[in-house]
């Protein structure tokens, strides 16, 4: 019964940190997964670096984005941080 007693606590404590900080953070990581996966043609996005530009083309791993003067820059499809299209 004492084994019990001195497992609660610790036991306690993995779920109290699974709770507020592991499963958060998976959620968070599906989240931007799936906005990765649903990326197309003529959405705008903003990149990790700040770069404001309209998706011209999607590859697999690759994405070819128009920005200012129709100039087109190829970045990394993980590179995208959020979508800014109006609704």
């Amino acid at each position: 019964m004492e084994i019990f007693g001195t497992l609660l606590p610790l036991i306690l404590m993995f779920a109290i940190f699974y709770f507020l900080l592991i499963r958060p953070q998976q959620k968070k990581q599906k989240a931007i997964r799936e906005m990765h996966n649903s990326l197309q043609r003529g959405d705008k996005i903003v990149t990790i670096g700040g770069l404001h530009g309209t998706i011209d083309s999607v590859d697999e791993d690759v994405m070819v984005i128009l920005v200012n003067d129709n100039r087109k820059l190829t970045f990394d499809r993980a590179a995208v941080r959020e979508v800014v299209n109006p609704d």
